[in-house]
This record gives C-alpha cells, structure tokens and sequence, in this order.
C-alpha cells in the first residue's frame, strides 16, 4: 500500500450533507492528546496548521476536522459491511458435510462375521469401487467449493491489511486535527483573551465586554468541537483490534481449509486405493485360507479397535466439560467489567462535582459583572 499523505484543512467544502444545527454551549472535559506517535514532519505541520485557526469565524469551529470525521464515519461503513457479508457459516457447513461424507463412507464389506467371506471376492470389490466413486463425487464437489472460498478469504485478508492501515492514516489525522486546535485553544485563552478582557475592564465599554465574552464562547465551543473529535478517534483506536479479530477469524478458517485439502481428503483417498488393493490380493486366497487369515484379522482388529475406543472414551470422561482456560478468561472478563463499571461511576460522580464547581464560579463572575455594569 502506498504511503498516503494527511493534509490538514480549514475547508470542508467536499461535505455536501446539511450542517448540524449548532446546541447550546456545554462545558466539557479538556482533551489532552499527545503528539508521540507524530514525526517531526508531522509536529511542523501541526504547529503551522495552528497558527492559520481563526476561532472568530463560527464556521471554522463547525467545520473543523469533519472531513476527518466524515472518513471515519464512511470507514466504519465499510468495515461493517465487509463483516455482514462475511458468511463463515457455509464454510463450516461445508466442512462438516466433508467429515459426514468421509464417516459414512465403509471399507469394509457390509455382511460381517465368517458367512460374509463366503461371497464372491469380485462382488465385494465391485461393490467397494462403486460406493467409492459415488463418495468421490461429492467429496470433489464440496473440495471444489472449499477451494473457492479459501481464494475469496485469502482476498479478504489482504483487504482488511489494507483496511488497517487506513485506519491508522485516519486516527493520525483526527490527532493532529485535535493537537493543532488544543495548541489554537491554548493560545487564545493565554493570549487574547486576556487581552481583550482587559481592554474591556479599562475602557468599560459594553461592545468591548461583549467582545470578550464572544470569544470565551467561541473558545468554549471549539472545546466541545476538539471533545467531539477525541470521541471519533477513540472510535479509530478500537477499529484497529476490531479488525485484526475479523481477519484472524478468516486465517484460521483459511488454514483449516487448507489442511483440508492438503492432508484430509488425499489421506482418504490412499486409504480407498489400499482398500481396493487388499481386496484384489484376497482374490488369489483359498476359502480356507481366508477363513483362518481373516478370522486372525478380525480378532486382532476388533482387540485394536476395543483398545483404541477404551483410551477414547478414557480420555474424553477425564476432560472437564469447560476447560478451566474458559473459566479463567471468563472470571477475568468479569473482573475487568466490574472494575470498568466503579471506574465510569466514579468519573461521573468527579465530572459531576467539577460542574457543580463551575456553575457556581459563573453564577458569581454573572453577579459580579452585572455589579459592574451598575456601578
């Protein structure tokens, strides 16, 4: 993917949707956002890209960093459509058609027992051949299919690594969009404002307080602004994961497939031509011959097949029902929720009492300058 260059902009003519309807100033959180991630290329232009924010012009408050936000919005679209789309369910439907496919499948001659050895060899092999290509048949059809979709999911993995880098380019641009505004808010509250504010108590001219507190309001809304757009990048950050899990999802179904392909269904198919070869050598045998080999045979068969299905049924009675992995990442998940829960309660409970604090503090600076003005 070729390197893409963010270009910050005071100018969101491409928008063509109708603008919000601007609320009411809210006081809001500071956003504090750091510029670590940031080359110094990237500083450089944050710093100039600063100094041309003018917070007079109401349109530049409400038009700031949309573009931004209109890529991410348009993002997260298309991630979510690509997840919609996304059928695994056929895939694993598919798999276990393959693994009936291959059980139902039986080597051995039906009639079991020394009354079956009797039967012709020739029927026998003619019969095995037949239910073989009629297994072979569907196996290659559902092969086929698997094929297909691996190719599609392998495609998919390639995208979502390019969908990935989008998103960082994205969450880049929306912090250099808030680190720009924070350094603009911080330097006309420092500077002009002050600045105005005493050039109002000096010349006690009502346009002169009106002009101060026209740019206290626009400061306060180009906060909420910089809020809003915190707000999209956190959303950008949890993209990122969101879609490494999708696309970890299509690799491990990618490989199942393979190991499919690769290892299951041509080990099936050698076992079937050394069923065949066995049935033809026994072609050569005596009745007597293969009653005395094969009733040898069985028994050792059915000694193997006793013990291989004792160690079976031993081991799955010695697994627990839920693996205590599972319950591990459980009880940590619930741990994390709660933790996360007292957190959110005790940030409201704090973000409540600093309101509260500040209503008072603008209830007085209202009572004072209306003293002022009637001094």
């Amino acid at each position: 993917m070729s390197e893409e260059k963010i270009t910050l902009t005071l100018n969101a003519e491409e928008e063509k949707e109708e603008q919000p309807v601007v609320e009411p100033v809210k006081q809001v959180e500071p956003v504090y956002v750091n510029d670590h991630g940031l080359t110094e290329e990237e500083k450089r232009q944050v710093k100039e890209f600063a100094s041309q924010i003018d917070l007079t012009q109401s349109n530049v408050i409400l038009q700031y960093g949309s573009a931004a936000q209109k890529k991410i919005s348009t993002f997260s679209e298309t991630t979510l459509n690509n997840v919609r789309t996304k059928d695994l369910g056929e895939v694993g439907d598919m798999l276990s058609d393959l693994v009936v496919e291959l059980k139902g499948f039986d080597a051995e001659p039906e009639e079991k027992g020394l009354a079956g050895l009797f039967k012709k060899t020739t029927n026998k092999v003619a019969s095995l051949k037949a239910r073989y290509e009629k297994s072979e048949v569907n196996v290659n059809k559902i092969a086929e299919a698997l094929e297909s979709h691996q190719i599609q999911l392998m495609k998919d993995i390639a995208m979502l690594d390019e969908m990935y880098d989008k998103n960082l380019l994205n969450f880049k641009e929306l912090t250099m969009y808030i680190l720009a505004g924070q350094q603009k808010l911080e330097e006309v509250r420092n500077v002009e404002l002050p600045k105005l504010i005493a050039k109002a108590e000096k010349s006690g001219l009502a346009e002169d307080s009106q002009a101060a507190n026209d740019l206290a309001q626009l400061c306060d809304r180009f906060e909420k602004k910089l809020y809003d757009l915190e707000l999209t990048r956190n959303i950008s950050l949890q993209m990122g994961p969101q879609i490494r899990l999708v696309q970890n999802n299509d690799t491990l179904m990618t490989e199942k497939i393979q190991s499919t392909l690769v290892n299951t269904i041509p080990l099936w198919k050698s076992q079937m031509v050394l069923a065949l070869g066995i049935n033809h050598s026994k072609q050569a045998m005596e009745a007597q011959q293969s009653v005395s080999a094969l009733t040898n045979e069985l028994l050792k068969k059915n000694a193997k097949t006793l013990k291989q299905a004792t160690i079976d049924t031993a081991k799955e009675a010695e697994r627990g029902i839920v693996d205590i992995e599972t319950l591990k990442a459980t009880n940590q998940s619930l741990i994390s929720t709660l933790d996360e829960v007292v957190k959110i309660q005790q940030e409201g409970r704090a973000k409540r009492a600093e309101a509260e604090e500040e209503l008072a503090r603008i209830e007085g600076e209202l009572k004072q300058k209306l003293l002022e003005i009637n001094q």
